[in-house]
């Protein structure tokens, strides 16, 4: 067989599995809500089973239905019957995929939820089939032909997509946003680009803050104790009215000034720039490439000149935000 002939089967095989998608699509109905809200109100845990392919394909929508905030496992079809069926909780809701709806290893499960009023959701393909019937809300995958003709292909993908299908639509339903999704994927590049400004800024005694009427003297041992590179000066209400950086100390020096006799008042850029702890440390970083500058101070909600934090370009830079 020929380069060309691979490609060939490669195509084939897409467009099976496309057409088993366009046919799921056509017969999402109302059962499919069903569904979504009991997922969605589940107070316990969702539990995933299958046998064989089916079997893997229920791992990942577990896993999928965990990352978006819906507790998740998948169970073995063929331990279920060596005592993991223990693991099922009569609060938990039961989702059994197969594709004929007619494997032995599932019997027993579903023998097992019916007894105890699990609800069951099955996802499977045949109408007749034992899942099918004994299912509390039953979603039908479109019988599709299946690459090679007999290795479960088109069936698995309408399986994960409609698992990807439900457990998206259950993350809508229970408005599970970008930061309920950082607090459970605090690793890796996609908790890194969730982290807000609150996760990374400098607090309390670590703020370098000045007062308008300290002499620059005093004002430079704060600088060089805090080791930031700026100060944030506040008034007599503590309220910050403006920043000192050490690029604007070398600038005076420059003009051969008497910096240090100088009030920090005189030598301050009035209304510093500040950003909000929520958000995003990315925003940040683009804040301070934008105005060429290396700290930004951090306040909540409305109250821009109440600083609670300094955020530093090293800061967000340790933590691998691109």
């Amino acid at each position: 067989m020929n380069n060309k002939k691979f490609i060939s089967v490669a195509k084939d095989v897409i467009n099976l599995e496309i057409k088993a998608l366009q046919n799921l699509k056509k017969i999402i109905n109302n059962s499919f809500n069903q569904a979504v809200i009991q997922i969605s109100k589940c107070q316990s845990k969702v539990v995933l089973c299958g046998v064989g392919k089916s079997g893997l394909i229920a791992s990942k929508i577990a896993a999928t239905l965990s990352s978006v905030g819906t507790p998740s496992f998948s169970l073995s079809a063929g331990d279920s019957s060596h005592g993991d069926l223990g693991s099922i909780s009569k609060k938990d809701i039961l989702i059994l995929i197969s594709n004929s709806g007619q494997t032995e290893e599932l019997k027993n499960i579903i023998r097992y939820a019916n007894r105890n009023k699990i609800l069951l959701i099955g996802i499977v393909s045949k109408k007749d089939s034992i899942l099918y019937k004994a299912s509390d809300i039953k979603l039908l995958i479109p019988q599709s032909k299946e690459a090679g003709g007999i290795v479960p292909t088109s069936s698995t993908t309408a399986q994960l997509a409609l698992g990807d299908a439900l457990a998206i639509a259950a993350m809508n339903f229970r408005k599970f946003g970008k930061y309920d999704f950082k607090k459970i994927h605090p690793a890796g590049s996609l908790g890194a680009q969730l982290k807000t400004v609150e996760d990374i800024m400098l607090i309390k005694e670590k703020i370098p803050f000045v007062r308008q009427d300290l002499r620059m003297r005093e004002a430079i041992k704060v600088l060089s104790k805090k080791k930031l590179g700026v100060l944030i000066v506040q008034n007599k209400q503590k309220k910050t009215i403006g920043i000192i950086s050490d690029g604007d100390m070398r600038r005076y020096n420059e003009k051969k000034l008497d910096l240090q006799s100088m009030k920090v008042s005189e030598v301050m850029i009035k209304n510093p720039i500040s950003i909000d702890k929520d958000a995003l440390a990315a925003k940040a970083l683009a804040v301070m490439n934008n105005k060429k500058i290396t700290s930004l101070c951090v306040h909540e909600k409305n109250k821009k000149f109440k600083t609670i934090g300094v955020v530093h370009i090293h800061n967000i830079l340790r933590s691998n935000i691109t």
